[in-house]
């Protein structure tokens, strides 16, 4: 279960490490923790968080194999979560962080959601040079073929998310 998944509200715990106002970069920093958190899970390093008018309001780690579940992608979680639960006004204001750049799949789903921003770690095609981990279809490039507004922002934090990364799959 992700933090997205529970039923208690939008208090999420385990944000001790972030400052009383973070930036984009402490933000995607909080997801490469989420990431590796996901590795000693059991499952590959990915995370994400939600930012709503700079709250805090979700937050999920990759749990494709413990859940044995390929679209168990924290991305993909956290966009349904915001789809089912956010308003308009929400989501207008809602920023979505990410360990790496969301796969086409995850795009797809934070566009429908109607997510306004995503800020992300490293790209694909950088990571796609240590591992085939994902699909290298820009986010960007899913958005505006999905006549979409969402912004994109990244890569940034690239060494510091690649370090995982570089972990995991040196290890695999």
């Amino acid at each position: 279960m992700t933090d997205a998944d529970h039923s208690g509200g939008d208090e999420f715990h385990d944000l001790d490490d972030l400052p009383a106002d973070p930036t984009d970069r402490e933000y995607v920093e909080r997801t490469i923790r989420l990431a590796e958190e996901a590795v000693e899970a059991g499952n590959t390093p990915f995370g994400a968080l939600l930012v709503v008018d700079g709250e805090v309001v979700g937050e999920a780690r990759n749990e494709t194999r413990t859940e044995d579940d390929v679209a168990a992608h924290p991305e993909l979680t956290l966009a349904r979560w915001a789809a089912r639960e956010l308003d308009a006004d929400e989501l207008a204001d809602c920023t979505m962080y990410a360990s790496t750049e969301p796969c086409p799949m995850c795009a797809t789903a934070i566009h429908y959601a109607g997510i306004d921003r995503v800020v992300f770690g490293v790209d694909n095609e950088t990571l796609g040079e240590l591992s085939d981990a994902g699909v290298a279809i820009p986010l960007e490039e899913v958005i505006q073929r999905g006549d979409g507004e969402t912004t994109v922002e990244g890569p940034i934090a690239v060494d510091a998310a690649m370090a995982v990364h570089d972990d995991f799959f040196g290890e695999s």
